[in-house]
């Protein structure tokens, strides 16, 4: 019996990657004609939609996906989409463009990353956006202040790959066609897909666990990208959880790769768009925790849970949805407080705060909030966050 996958979201994975042959063909047309640099999270997003992680996205949101999606969360044909992707541009770079034009796309070493098939040039109010997409329009919301930075005008069109180089950290950046690929000669009809932007701890361990006992395969995919001070560097959370996975779970039964995009922390919102993603992947099951995308005190604690309830059979995934866990002492075990009787004198919580201070310190964590042996493993690399 043929081993059938889940299908990508609207049904059809998109590709707009250009063969070798019609890449060169591009740059020679191209040659002399309008470019609009990019700045390194618009390369990602360009990449994405044209790799299929943003399937059924083909480019850049024309304006009736725009609004759409803003003000109702689907995209114009009424499919669930939570996120507007967008290219701002300038006055002036919007004077120099019609619908219909091909616009050259480079990064900002002036490398030819795409073509840019001009659709809608239209206009945005950022407060307008801010108030449905993040909730609030505080510009201490890093995402809000994005929009509020953004310049004045909207690009919409379809794109067509040139670039598709995968650097850094190519080996383990696979595309949607390729982890499918994957999945389906490993035989997994069912593959639970696990979201995180930190090295691997009990409590994520307990989770992954549990996604684990439910499916046939455990996709663990964090983002890669844009980093803050004392963030973990992207090499080492690669590191600790191929650690991770070679060490503690049975043998293909996990798997791993990077996902090279931004975050918006839009709270409940970007967790829709999260499972969205991963059900490209191929996933089917998508793990939701607390304060999921969340920044600050924006959004409840399990907002981004709630959220799913009645469109979960619509997106076509299902959310496993989780408390926030930790060590109990007395339990002698990670729990939840569904799981865990006790009280918070006995809870070992996973602070990230307190991993960072002891590992910067060259100090072990407490073997009740990480493993000794990743404890072990991150102390021996040279350089673990972000400066």
């Amino acid at each position: 019996m043929e081993h059938i996958l889940i299908p990508p979201h609207g049904n059809t994975l998109v590709n707009r990657v250009l063969s070798e042959a019609h890449a060169a063909e591009a740059k020679t047309r191209l040659a002399g004609k309008f470019s609009l640099t990019l700045d390194d999270e618009q390369v990602k997003d360009v990449k994405n939609i044209a790799r299929g992680v943003l399937s059924p996205l083909t480019g850049f949101m024309n304006e009736s996906d725009f609004v759409r999606v803003v003000e109702e969360m689907r995209l114009a044909d009424g499919t669930i989409w939570s996120i507007p992707f967008v290219l701002d541009v300038s006055e002036e770079d919007a004077s120099n463009m019609n619908t219909g034009d091909e616009v050259a796309l480079q990064d900002a070493t002036g490398n030819l990353i795409a073509v840019l098939h001009v659709g809608d040039i239209y206009g945005y109010d950022a407060a307008h956006v801010a108030r449905f997409v993040y909730g609030t329009d505080d510009s201490a919301h890093p995402g809000v202040a994005h929009w509020q930075a953004m310049k004045s005008r909207l690009v919409g069109g379809l794109i067509d790959l040139i670039d598709n180089t995968k650097e850094p950290y190519y080996e383990v950046n696979l595309d949607p066609a390729e982890t499918r690929y994957l999945f389906k000669e490993r035989g997994w009809k069912t593959v639970a897909g696990f979201q995180t932007r930190n090295v691997p701890h009990r409590a994520h361990e307990y989770l992954q666990r549990c996604a684990l006992e439910l499916t046939d395969g455990l996709f663990i995919n964090p983002i890669i990208g844009k980093k803050k001070t004392g963030d973990f560097q992207d090499e080492v959370i690669i590191k600790a959880y191929h650690f991770m996975i070679e060490n503690f779970f049975p043998r293909e039964s996990a798997t791993f790769s990077i996902l090279p995009a931004r975050m918006n922390y839009a709270g409940p919102r970007e967790a829709v768009l999260h499972a969205i993603i991963r059900k490209n992947f191929g996933c089917t099951h998508f793990v939701v925790g607390r304060d999921h995308a969340g920044v600050g005190d924006y959004y409840g604690t399990y907002a981004a849970q709630k959220i799913f309830e009645g469109i979960e059979d619509e997106i076509g995934i299902k959310i496993l949805k989780f408390e926030h866990s930790f060590m109990c002492k007395t339990c002698e075990t990670v729990a939840t407080s569904k799981t865990c009787g006790h009280g918070d004198d006995v809870r070992v919580p996973p602070s990230g705060t307190k991993i960072r201070d002891l590992l910067s310190a060259g100090q072990p964590v407490p073997a009740d909030i990480m493993r000794p042996q990743i404890v072990e493993m991150l102390l021996q690399q040279k350089s673990l966050f972000v400066e």
